[in-house]
């Protein structure tokens, strides 16, 4: 019979997801069954029959009066005293978490990886059929995750997001009370002045007060009304209701976060974050499944194809300056950068490292859409397939990366530049054993042969374009985007065993969306690469101009990559022995040095045949230098489809003081004089980014953000 009952307590169905005594103890109460009270007691026997209609979250009542006919009978029997049963009944019902709807023991379990093992337990879904039953099979699933980098990763995550949105409800409360001072009765005037019912916003503003009002006065309320009158329907309903309304306005007025993290070499998942809180209301893991627009951080992935192409090295002269892009149904694309202003001719790795927009997009122009989009669907690892529902489309936007992607994606894409080119699969499950130790599934292994077989097929791109490609990211980190957020470099400074100061290399982008909407930050080691992103859940949002790439999501990746590389031996980026010429060039003309280039240089890397091989006389005759450069300026605009006629007529006043001073060019436009058309789109605003106008005949606006 001993036996009999120890099958029947650990098999046997409580309700709400668990089997046996001990995982409904933790269901229920939070604790173990050898923790149990009478009156908890009492609630797991009366599950026995019938879980779903004495569930305590969801029929307080029934389960209360059937509790205390058990605990009657059990003081009947002589098993408690009567003063021992009222007195465990009270303490339950005065501790009971009446919030608890939709509760679960998965939620109540201690887990120091909650996100990342959710992330296990949906592949093992996928994995495992038949008869092996991932809950009750006994079964050992040996994982990639790193615990050091996972809490690295849970504590900057959290503080991070609890920042953000902290300063979220300070900037919004702020422009509320201005709206509400001065804009709403200046709206509500015109409205009522000129028959306008869409600038009517009291409405709005009423429906906000009395949710607000609704959830935190009235459904407690009602709760208790609840309570005290039996009526469990009254309570459901209500909590239905208002988790509803929570769970709506969460979407668009809190800020999330994701977090992921790759082994460059291996693939392995070390850490995994998708959101603010891991529980029943959220499991949307944001770092794995999120389709969100990649900004900035999209442009490396076409850079290299640019490099590839040959037609580009790190040192080829792009014009930031006035253009008009055609799209291929010939409507006119203008992007404009910040304020009017230009730097006139820079070098391709200066463009990247500072995130230009106008040279970046010249690089699309210069390689064409097919290039762009084969090259980064491959290192996204996106399916041909999904290209068209993913926004891959043939508008140069698609360089400002309007696309949708997931963090994992983007992670994988930089840890193909930090594995020598080579193929990264993300990977969470290494091998799962049964209860005996025998391994049933191994997937690792079945990914290395898979690996294997595919030989020299896995290299998405060369090893000398991915050399060249990290050496120009550490710009970022040293002197671009990602400079401020690592303290110059300064966070990858380590002490080694022997008390030796060393700056672990890094290198990696940031990303600011169009409307602050999303704030991106990518970043990777010899070691490691990790994709750290925050936004709303849903679209349209804004973050606010102070939280960007550069100032969220920038800090949270280099504080946690700065604790993960804390104690790891000095490692470089693979250099390959062939195929790479590294040259001291001319950093105005990107030229052979001489002396008279002074302290006008710049070492880059180039693949060998595409080095320089002209010696640069832009030093030598000034005067000649100007001359060629209004030549140069001329051709650019006939090369770049530029007409003065598609602006109102009006031509464009050019200040070209760059031209006796070798440094910079001031372009100006009156944007609000000029009008353009244009395809609607998601122009991503980051570095020196711009967003143009959403309709014909509106004025340009400009922005600055990283």
């Amino acid at each position: 019979k001993d036996e009999i009952l120890e099958l029947y307590l650990n098999k046997v169905y409580f309700g709400g997801g668990t089997y046996g005594v001990n995982a409904a103890s933790k269901y229920y109460f939070g604790h173990d069954a050898t923790e149990i009270t009478p009156a908890e007691a009492a609630i797991l026997v009366i599950q026995l029959s019938n879980p779903a209609y004495y569930n305590p979250f969801s029929y307080p009542n029934r389960a209360m009066s059937r509790q205390q006919e058990v605990l009657r009978q059990m003081v009947e029997l002589g098993y408690l005293s009567a003063a021992e049963a009222e007195s465990s009944f009270d303490e339950y019902w005065l501790n009971f978490d009446y919030t608890r709807v939709a509760s679960s023991a998965f939620f109540m379990r201690e887990d120091k990886a909650p996100w990342f093992s959710e992330y296990v337990r949906r592949e093992l879904e996928g994995m495992m059929y038949g008869t092996l039953n991932i809950y009750t099979g006994g079964f050992v699933v040996n994982t990639s995750l790193n615990l050091r980098n996972q809490q690295a990763a849970q504590d900057i995550m959290e503080r991070n997001i609890a920042y953000a949105n902290r300063v979220y409800r300070n900037t919004s409360n702020t422009r509320l009370e201005e709206a509400s001072r001065i804009y709403a009765p200046m709206t509500e005037l015109l409205s009522l002045t000129f028959n306008l019912p869409q600038l009517k916003v009291s409405e709005e503003r009423n429906r906000i007060q009395v949710e607000s009002l609704y959830k935190k006065e009235i459904n407690p309320l009602l709760d208790i009304i609840s309570l005290m009158s039996g009526i469990d329907e009254l309570k459901v309903g209500i909590v239905n209701k208002a988790n509803t309304i929570v769970q709506q306005e969460a979407s668009r007025s809190t800020i999330e976060g994701a977090l992921v993290s790759l082994e460059n070499e291996t693939g392995y998942i070390t850490a995994l974050i998708g959101g603010s809180r891991f529980d029943s209301s959220n499991q949307f893991i944001r770092a794995t499944q999120a389709k969100v627009q990649p900004g900035s951080t999209f442009k490396p992935l076409y850079y290299s194809a640019a490099i590839d192409s040959r037609k580009y090295t790190a040192a080829s002269i792009i014009y930031d300056s006035p253009i008009v892009f055609y799209n291929e149904n010939n409507i006119p694309y203008v992007p404009l950068n910040f304020k009017g202003e230009w730097q006139g001719p820079v070098q391709l790795w200066y463009a990247l490292a500072r995130s230009m927009n106008i040279p970046s997009l010249k690089v699309v122009d210069g390689i064409g859409f097919d290039a762009v989009i084969n090259r980064t669907t491959a290192l996204l690892g996106i399916d041909p397939s999904e290209v068209a529902s993913r926004n891959f489309d043939r508008v140069y936007p698609l360089g400002l990366g309007i696309c949708s992607v997931r963090p994992i994606e983007i992670a994988r894409a930089y840890a193909v530049f930090g594995n020598q080119g080579k193929e990264v699969t993300p990977i969470a499950i290494r091998s799962v054993e049964d209860r005996f130790g025998k391994v049933i599934i191994d997937p690792e292994k079945e990914l290395r042969l898979e690996q294997k077989r595919k030989g020299t097929g896995g290299q998405v791109i060369s090893p000398q374009t991915a050399f060249i490609m990290n050496d120009i990211l550490m710009n970022s980190v040293s002197m671009g985007t990602l400079a401020g957020p690592s303290n110059w470099g300064g966070k990858f400074t380590y002490t080694d065993s022997r008390g030796k100061r060393y700056m672990m290399p890094a290198a990696g982008k940031t990303g600011t969306t169009q409307n602050w909407a999303d704030a991106w930050a990518v970043g990777y080691t010899p070691y490691t690469s990790t994709a750290v992103w925050f936004g709303f859940d849903r679209g349209g949002q804004s973050l606010s101009t102070y939280l960007t790439g550069s100032t969220l999501a920038g800090p949270a990746l280099t504080d946690y990559m700065r604790i993960i590389h804390e104690g790891l031996p000095y490692k470089e980026f693979p250099m390959p022995q062939t195929g790479l010429i590294r040259a001291t060039v001319c950093s105005v003309s990107g030229l052979i040095l001489t002396d008279a280039c002074g302290d006008h240089k710049t070492t880059q890397y180039f693949l060998e045949g595409t080095q320089p091989v002209t010696t640069c006389d832009l030093h030598v005759n000034r005067a000649s230098a100007q001359s060629e450069s209004v030549i140069r300026l001329e051709n650019e605009k006939v090369l770049t489809g530029y007409s003065e006629h598609l602006v109102d007529n009006v031509p464009l006043v050019l200040d070209l003081s760059f031209l006796t001073g070798l440094s910079s060019v001031n372009m100006e436009t009156n944007a609000a004089e000029h009008t353009i058309i244009k395809e609607q789109d998601n122009t991503e605003t980051e570095g020196n980014d711009s967003i143009p106008s959403d309709e014909i005949g509106e004025p340009v606006f400009n922005y600055l953000l990283d």
